[in-house]
């Protein structure tokens, strides 16, 4: 198994990653596929998609072994929320 270490800060990671979904992939998959999980390589912009996220990121680690993965929803402003159901006042 491939250890993988980050080579970018945290702010840089999520530009790059921010970036390429922007640029490159949300006008291929918003359309038709809200909810299902988008795993990027920030370095080189391949990805893959599952709406399995776990499934997502190892097609993408198994085409590219040191990927850099970011990972987003589509449709959402994040890939994952901690903590229950917001509560009304």
């Amino acid at each position: 198994m491939t250890l993988r270490r980050p080579r970018y800060g945290k702010e840089e990671f999520a530009r790059r990653g921010g970036e390429i979904y922007d640029r490159d992939i949300r006008p291929q998959v918003e359309a038709k596929n809200g909810g299902k999980f988008v795993a990027v390589d920030i370095e080189t912009g391949t990805w893959e998609m599952d709406a399995d996220a776990l499934a997502a990121c190892e097609r993408l680690i198994a085409r590219v072994p040191d990927s850099q993965t970011w990972l987003v929803r589509v449709g959402y402003p994040y890939a994952h929320r901690i903590g229950g159901p917001r509560r009304r006042a």
